[in-house]
C-alpha cells in the first residue's frame, strides 16, 4: 500500500510537511514552519508535530525540499537535530538550507545532495523526477513520483509563467508528459484558488516599477521579500537603466543576494553596487535602496527607517518608498502603522493596494485548471491552504469533470492510501503544532498561552500571606501587589474589600485539614476573580503565595 500523510500544510498556510510511504520506506517532502497566530503570545515560530517520523525513524530515507521559503524549510533544523537525514534539493535551495543549518551548528553533520530540475532521484522503490516550476523564489520544483501503485504529482508552490527564460518558467511540457502516460494522483497548491483568472506577469510589474522609479526625484527605497530573487534582478536592471546606484539593506537580503549572485541568478555591474555607508556620497536621485521589512516586522530595516532609528538612512521629504509585496494575513495593522510613519516623515509611499507592483507566486484559478488538464489525474488532493482553499479547489476539479469520489479533501494527519482497490482516506496519525518560544520547543502549551492571554488582558495580582501552621492564624498579610492591574485612589476600597474576601476564606477552612494551603489557594483564586469581575469588570490573573511557618 502507498501512503501519503500530510503532517502540516493542509488546513493552514505554512507548516508544509508530507510523508510518502511504501512498505518499509519513507521519504519526506518539505519541513516548514508557520508564524504564530495572534493568540500565541510570545511564541516565535510554530513547527509541525513530528511524532510519526520519530516512531518510524528507521524507515526514513531522506527529505526533499521543493524550494527555499520558510514555510517549507523553517522546521528542517528541528527535525535534523533529532534524526540525521540526507537532504535533497536544487542548488539555490540547498545553499539557503546550508545557511540555516550553520545557524543551528548542524552543517557538519547533514549530507546535502544536489538534484537539478529534469534529473531523477532514486529512493527505492521510488523514482522522483524534479520538475522546474515558477514561484516567487528561484529554483523551485514540483515532483513526479513514480511508485509501485502509479505516478504521484506534487506541484510544490507554483504559478504558470511563459517567460522566454526557462529558468523563470514552469515546465508545463514535463507535467503534460506525465499526464499522457497516466497520473494516479495530483497534489496541487491551493493558496490562490479563490482568485479568478491568471496571475499578473512579472513583465507588467517591472514596467510599473520602472515608471515609478523614473518619476522619482529623490531616493527610491524598494521593499520586497528577500527571497524574491526575480524581483530583485528587475529592480537592479531598472536602476542600471536609470543610472542609479544600488544598495542592498537587511541581513536576509544581503545573504540571499550573495548566494543568488554566486549562482548567477542575480547579475549586476560591480560599479553599480554601493555599501550603505557610501549613501551620503551620492545625490538622492542617484540611489536605489533594496531592503527588507515589507511586513512591518519589529526591528526590520524599513521599520527602523520609519521609526527614525536606522543607523544610515533617515527618511525625509522627497524619498519614494515602494512596497513591492503583498500583506501576509495578520500583518495588516503593523504594515499600516509603518506606512503612516513613513508618510509622517515626508516620504511618498506606493503599495499594492494603490498600484500594480506585485504579483503572486501562487497560481490563480485558470492556472490551477491548466495543471489539472495537463496532468489528467485519476485522483485529486488539494494541498497547501486553509480548509476553505482545499474545498474550493476540490469543487474546481469537480467542475472540470473529475468524479466526486475521486476528489479527496484531506487534513493534517489523515492517511491517503492507494492500492489495487483504488484511493481513499484511511485513518489518521498523531499530528499537531509545536510552539517554539526562545530555546524552548514544545514546552509552551494551552495552559501557558491562556495565562499569557489573561496577563495581557487583565494584568496580574499577587497575594502574599504567612500563616501559622499549627493555629491557622494569619501572621502576615494578606498583601496585594499588582502589575498591569491598577489600584488607584478612586478604587482604593478594592484592596480593603479584597483582603476581607481573602481572610473570610482562611477562616472558613479549619486548621489541621490536609492540604489546607492548596485548598485556600484554589478558593482564593476563584473568589478574587469573581470579586474583581463583579466590582470593576476586570479579570486579572491571581497568583497566591501562601507560606506556612
Amino acid at each position: 500500500m502507498l501512503k501519503i500523510i500530510p503532517l502540516g500544510g493542509l488546513g493552514e498556510i505554512g507548516l508544509n510537511m508530507m510523508v510518502v510511504e511504501y512498505d518499509d520506506v519513507i521519504f519526506i517532502i518539505d519541513a516548514g514552519l508557520m508564524f504564530p497566530e495572534d493568540y500565541m503570545l510570545g511564541v516565535d515560530i510554530v513547527i509541525p508535530a513530528m511524532d510519526y517520523i520519530r516512531e518510524n525513524r528507521d524507515k526514513v530515507q531522506g527529505i526533499i525540499i521543493t524550494h527555499a521559503h520558510e514555510d517549507h524549510i523553517g522546521a528542517l533544523p528541528y527535525l535534523l537535530k533529532e534524526i540525521r537525514l540526507p537532504v535533497y534539493g536544487t542548488a539555490f535551495t540547498l545553499r539557503i538550507v546550508r545557511n540555516k543549518l550553520i545557524e543551528f551548528d548542524l552543517n557538519k553533520y547533514i549530507d546535502l545532495n544536489l538534484v537539478n530540475p529534469g534529473e531523477t532521484l532514486s529512493i527505492d522503490p521510488f523514482e522522483i523526477e524534479f520538475i522546474r516550476v515558477c514561484h516567487s523564489t528561484v529554483d523551485g520544483v514540483g515532483l513526479a513520483i513514480k511508485t509501485p501503485e502509479g505516478v504521484i504529482i506534487h506541484t510544490g508552490d507554483f504559478r504558470i509563467s511563459h517567460d522566454a527564460d526557462k529558468m523563470k518558467s514552469t515546465d508545463i511540457s514535463s507535467f503534460a508528459k506525465f499526464g499522457e502516460k497516466g497520473v494516479l494522483a495530483l497534489f496541487s497548491d491551493s493558496t490562490n484558488v479563490e482568485v479568478e483568472g491568471y496571475t499578473m506577469s512579472e513583465q507588467k510589474v517591472a514596467k510599473n516599477l520602472e515608471k515609478l522609479i523614473a518619476a522619482a526625484t529623490g531616493r527610491v527605497i524598494v521593499v520586497l521579500f528577500a527571497s524574491n530573487v526575480f524581483r530583485i534582478q528587475q529592480v537592479v536592471d531598472i536602476a542600471v537603466r536609470s543610472h542609479r546606484k544600488v544598495i542592498f539593506n537587511g541581513r536576509s537580503m544581503e545573504q540571499i543576494v550573495a548566494v543568488a549572485t554566486e549562482l548567477g541568478h542575480i547579475q549586476c555591474p560591480p560599479h553599480t553596487i554601493l555599501d550603505i555607508k557610501q549613501i551620503g556620497k551620492f545625490r538622492d536621485d542617484e540611489v536605489v535602496v533594496i531592503t527588507t521589512g515589507s511586513q512591518g516586522e519589529p526591528m526590520s530595516a524599513l521599520v527602523r527607517m520609519a521609526s527614525g532609528i536606522h543607523k544610515h538612512i533617515k527618511i525625509k521629504k522627497g524619498d519614494s518608498v515602494i512596497l513591492s509585496s503583498k500583506d501576509i494575513p495578520g500583518n495588516e495593522k503593523a504594515i499600516a502603522n509603518m506606512i503612516n510613519k513613513l508618510y509622517r516623515r515626508g516620504a511618498d509611499v506606493v503599495y499594492s493596494k494603490i498600484a500594480q507592483i506585485h504579483t503572486s507566486g501562487h497560481a490563480h484559478q485558470e492556472e490551477l485548471k491548466l495543471m489539472l488538464r495537463l496532468t489528467k489525474p485519476e485522483y485529486f488532493i488539494p494541498i497547501h491552504g486553509e480548509y476553505r482553499h482545499l474545498v474550493v479547489h476540490a469543487r474546481l476539479a469537480e467542475k472540470l469533470g473529475m468524479p466526486r469520489e475521486n476528489v479527496m479533501v484531506a487534513e493534517d494527519g489523515k492517511v491517503i492510501a492507494f492500492d489495487k482497490d483504488g484511493g481513499r482516506i484511511e485513518g489518521r496519525v498523531r499530528t499537531g503544532r509545536i510552539l517554539v518560544d526562545g530555546k524552548g520547543i514544545g514546552d509552551v502549551g494551552r495552559s501557558v498561552l491562556k495565562e499569557r492571554r489573561e496577563l495581557s488582558e487583565g494584568g496580574l495580582v499577587v497575594v502574599t500571606m504567612v500563616i501559622d501552621e499549627e493555629t491557622g492564624v494569619v501572621l502576615y498579610g494578606p498583601e496585594l501587589i499588582s502589575k498591569g492591574f491598577v489600584f488607584d485612589s478612586s478604587t482604593g476600597y478594592l484592596v480593603d474589600d479584597a483582603q476581607c474576601v481573602i481572610l473570610e476564606i482562611v477562616e472558613e477552612i479549619e486548621s489541621g485539614i490536609e492540604s489546607r494551603v492548596e485548598l485556600i489557594r484554589k478558593k482564593l483564586q476563584k473568589a478574587l476573580k469573581q470579586y474583581f469581575a463583579f466590582t470593576i469588570g476586570r479579570r486579572p490573573l491571581i497568583v497566591p503565595v501562601i507560606i506556612e511557618v
